[in-house]
């Protein structure tokens, strides 16, 4: 069965988390993504910790379905074999600062010359314009510009950092995928390829669609321990169990909170859920008196069949082998280089009828340096 991206070429020059995400999203799904590595180092994800055979655990889950090839784009050999594979290529990515491919002499406006049709996908932390946009940064830096870690506090009003990278997966690497998405359906249309420009500043600004716009309309912003969905309001909370546990509350919607109340025995507070918010500190007090009398599970127990949008915080170890996510085939086991089994991070977007697929394994450096070098004779009608 043909996968929905089969025949889209792509060029990946990318490493680390960012770009690796935005291509193991369209390899997935088909494409034939050519992962171009320095001859000496290669992708840094690599070589971190822990490692399975030789490579980080995160390099496996990213880079599978990808084959590699080392180039080195300084040299005259290296820029003429990435000439030849543009010709070839329907999308390259790259996440170097912006200037950094002019400088090569292989930027957008060099390389449409070569092929037209190529979508060209520049993934930075400011995009291509602007005073911010020769600075480096990370996740934490993105997310400091947007706003966002004022939003996020703890009790005491300290920023806290997030564990999963709000502005290098949501802000880049989806943007990318989107961005990339959008750009072959539109290429189809016109025959034409395009620049992406993609800011994972402005992918993280994009994502406050609960704050922002109110703030934009009035001017004015709640405290973030006011904020709705920022633990200001007690129907929307974490609260501590008898066993130094966790138990979240999305009660949100009147019927929700109604439930929720019953099961806790405070009905007193079922017409409270709007107070304002001084009230509403002191009912997240008078809650968590209550839950902290039970343990988790008795807890889970107790609203395992009510709709109150209860739910218990769950570890790592205790997520991996949770039946919702073995029935949804979240964690999949693949072999690794060696053909052992290991277990990945699935794709998450189900197709009906074309769903991804793991069909390749994470590759060695420069695996592939023969084999694509030989279908590129083959396009020039250099072998038989």
């Amino acid at each position: 069965m043909s996968l929905p991206l089969d025949g889209i070429r792509v060029l990946d020059l990318t490493r680390l988390l960012p770009g690796p995400y935005t291509s193991l999203m369209l390899a997935d799904f088909g494409a034939d993504v050519i992962k171009i590595e320095d001859p000496k180092v290669g992708d840094y994800a690599r070589w971190g910790e822990p490692k399975i055979n030789n490579y980080n655990a995160m390099f496996h889950s990213l880079n599978r379905n990808k084959r590699s090839i080392t180039l080195d784009l300084k040299s005259e050999e290296g820029k003429e074999m990435f000439l030849d594979l543009v010709k070839t290529t329907d999308v390259l990515i790259e996440s170097f600062r912006p200037g950094v491919m002019e400088r090569l002499g292989l930027g957008y406006e060099v390389l449409k010359n070569y092929n037209s049709k190529l979508i060209y996908c520049a993934i930075t932390g400011y995009g291509q314009t602007g005073p911010l946009r020769d600075i480096p940064g990370h996740d934490i830096n993105f997310l400091s510009y947007s706003g966002v870690l004022d939003l996020q506090k703890d009790s005491k009003g300290y920023p806290v950092s997030s564990p999963v990278q709000i502005g290098d997966i949501g802000g880049g690497a989806l943007m990318a995928t989107i961005g990339i998405l959008t750009a072959i359906i539109e290429a189809n249309k016109s025959g034409d390829g395009q620049f992406i420009d993609i800011s994972m500043l402005d992918g993280t600004i994009s994502w406050m669609q609960t704050t922002l716009p109110n703030y934009l309309a009035t001017n004015e912003l709640q405290e973030s321990g006011e904020l709705l969905l920022s633990g200001g309001m007690a129907c929307y909370e974490i609260y501590e169990t008898r066993d130094k546990r966790f138990l979240s509350v999305g009660a949100l919607e009147p019927k929700f909170w109604l439930n929720f109340c019953k099961v806790i025995g405070k009905d007193e507070l079922i017409t409270q859920l709007n107070a304002p918010f001084e009230q509403q500190k002191r009912m997240k007090m008078e809650i968590q008196s209550v839950i902290e009398k039970k343990t988790l599970q008795e807890w889970v127990a107790l609203f395992e069949d009510v709709d109150a949008c209860v739910t218990p915080v769950l570890t790592i170890a205790e997520m991996v082998e949770h039946p919702q996510i073995l029935q949804r085939k979240m964690i999949e086991e693949v072999e690794d280089l060696n053909s052992l089994p290991m277990r990945q991070i699935a794709n998450p977007i189900k197709l009906s009828r074309t769903p991804a697929k793991i069909y390749r394994k994470p590759p060695e450096l420069g695996e592939h340096n023969e084999e694509v070098l030989r279908e590129l004779r083959l396009v020039n009608g250099l072998e038989e």
